[in-house]
């Protein structure tokens, strides 16, 4: 029998299958030590697998480490994975006393159906695995948690345990510091922290609600776009939260998004529905009036809130929400003007990288395939797909084309940034769009006096406030460009008898519009400067007896540089870094 060592050496699967298999090896752990377990499912995820288990009491910690220690045990071992199809019948047979697999077994078209066994456990499985267990490696429980089997919430509350593997003790030692540094860094802890945001009980689920802390970088952020897209020509638009049936069924979000939406609302004979996408109601403001090629292309945008029924087991603090507030814009242009359009988009989303510290990112250019499931002409598409591609070289983008990554409606441009971590975050789309025009009969006067259909162009540089919001706080550790931080500065005192000059600089930031924290309390000066490390306030200014007399402060910065200078000559430096939005 191979050992752990050389199984894991020579041998190389996809990171998916080797966790696949973990879970099952997890899976085998907990039948051994917890007989009464009934199983769910075990799948890869993007870091690690769960499985699902139902059980008299939720795992304790002790629990979870048996549980751990006796995986390793089985992946030492070195079982075999045992490939089999049996038919529906011998399935349910074999399952007989493991309702939740009868239940997937039931959902199962008739003919042979696959399973994987190792030691004493076998699985309802498609596969694929590992040949053995001691191609895993070395297997790491990280926690378990509540989850609703099939995430639907009048289902058995099951324990879902988390796992992942590697194939070395070192490479899972360097993924858990990687992890720390991300668990140190994640939006749900400094959110809490830094006060910026909460999820009420109250309120619900995927509803977030900013504090004010968490409302200025909200509203900082909507100010920079806004003054951007007033140098580019947009035209700022306001929309309703609901809106009446008839306007998805022509869409057609009614038709194709119905389980995302909130149920309908029925007052006064008519049916409602919370708002689930803006584009339709930026088509009513377009249609509003006649239109001339002279007028295009028209850019309407609005930070418009919109709302999904994720389900509640998919909802994460900031960055998987129910109430979505896009930076939505919606173009109107004609065919030739496509390109140009494309360009200035493009130029825009790079102006925000560059200002939010966005330096390691790539696009994805989603073309059409061979299936046919698209709308629009061979004609209408190849003019897309080369404006799009041209306009992508012009701007000196590295990107790469997906074959089939297209929408239905027309190509796309979605914008892929690397963090500090290393992570992926999908940051703004550009579609073309040729199905809405269509659904609505949008037309426009052209040189010729005669209708001519416009094209139309989604766009979202930051996608969602609130998902852009928690990137944000991951990506620069809760430490904030100074323009984006809550509170720029902190003004202490040595001791009461300087409150006078504190309050004096004070005054002054403020009616600079400085975001100004005055500590004027009874603790002590380096109580003050630990507090306002932990907030990760950029600047903290101590003053006493030499200041005051020389009108100077002393200032501390992040970094824990000091120095001392004229306070209008501070002034004048925040109020550059500020009006720049520089990252020092």
């Amino acid at each position: 029998m191979a050992s752990k060592k050389q199984s894991a050496k020579n041998h190389s699967f996809p990171k998916e299958t080797v966790w696949h298999s973990a879970s099952h090896v997890l899976a085998t752990a907990v039948k051994e030590l917890f007989l009464e377990a009934k199983f769910g499912i075990g799948p890869a995820i993007d870091e690690g697998f769960y499985y699902d288990f139902l059980v008299a009491k939720p795992f304790s910690p002790q629990d979870l480490e048996a549980i751990e220690k006796k995986a390793n045990e089985i992946i030492k071992q070195d079982l075999a994975f045992e490939r089999k199809e049996i038919s529906k019948k011998e399935a349910q047979q074999l399952f007989k006393t493991q309702a939740f697999k009868l239940e997937l077994i039931e959902e199962l078209e008739e003919g042979k159906i696959s399973t994987y066994s190792e030691g004493s456990f076998t699985d309802l499985c498609k596969g694929p695995h590992v040949q053995s267990t001691g191609q895993i490696g070395v297997l790491k429980v990280l926690k378990s948690s509540a989850a609703y089997w099939k995430g639907t919430q009048d289902r058995e509350s099951m324990q879902r345990i988390y796992g992942i593997a590697f194939p070395t003790q070192p490479e899972l030692d360097a993924w858990l510091k990687l992890k720390k540094d991300a668990e140190d860094r994640s939006h749900l802890k400094l959110g809490k922290d830094l006060n910026l945001f909460l999820i009420s009980p109250e309120v619900g689920p995927g509803l977030p609600l900013f504090t004010p802390e968490g409302t200025i970088i909200r509203e900082e952020l909507q100010k920079f776009l806004r003054e951007e897209q007033l140098k580019r020509g947009y035209l700022p638009v306001v929309t309703p939260h609901i809106t009446k049936a008839a306007l998805y069924k022509t869409s057609g979000h009614l038709e194709l998004y119905k389980d995302s939406m909130f149920p309908v609302m029925k007052t006064e004979g008519d049916e409602y529905y919370l708002k689930p996408m803006n584009c339709p109601h930026h088509i009513q403001i377009y249609q509003s009036k006649l239109r001339s090629y002279r007028e295009l292309p028209l850019r309407y945008t609005e930070f418009g809130t919109v709302y999904r029924l994720e389900k509640s087991g998919e909802l994460t603090g900031l960055t998987r929400v129910r109430m979505i507030t896009q930076d939505d814009a919606h173009l109107f242009c004609t065919p030739g003007q496509v390109k140009d359009e494309i360009l200035g988009i493009i130029n825009l989303v790079l102006k925000i990288f560059k200002i939010l510290d966005f330096k390691d990112y790539f696009v994805r250019f989603g073309t059409r395939d061979n299936s046919g499931k698209y709308m629009a002409s061979d004609e209408a598409w190849i003019s897309a797909e080369k404006n799009i591609e041209e306009s992508l070289k012009e701007s000196g983008l590295k990107y790469f084309k997906a074959e089939g990554e297209a929408a239905f409606y027309g190509p796309k441009i979605d914008f892929v940034v690397k963090d500090v971590l290393g992570r992926e975050w999908q940051l703004g789309t550009i579609q073309i769009d040729y199905n809405m025009p269509e659904s609505f009969q949008l037309s426009y006067i052209g040189e010729d006096s005669k209708e001519h259909r416009p094209v139309m162009i989604h766009r979202a540089p930051f996608g969602s406030l609130e998902r852009f919001e928690g990137i944000l706080i991951e990506h620069f550790g809760g430490k904030f460009p100074l323009w984006l931080s809550p509170v720029q500065v902190k003004i202490l005192a040595v001791s009461d008898k300087f409150n006078d000059y504190a309050q004096k600089i004070s005054s002054e930031l403020k009616s600079n519009n400085i975001r100004v924290d005055l500590d004027l309390s009874s603790n002590t000066v380096s109580y003050k400067i630990r507090e306002a490390q932990l907030q990760k306030v950029p600047y903290v200014i101590v003053v006493g007896e030499r200041e005051e007399k020389a009108g100077t402060v002393t200032v501390r910065d992040r970094l824990g540089k000091q120095f001392t200078e004229k306070a209008p000559a501070f002034l004048e430096k925040v109020l550059q870094q500020i009006s720049e939005r520089s990252l020092n």
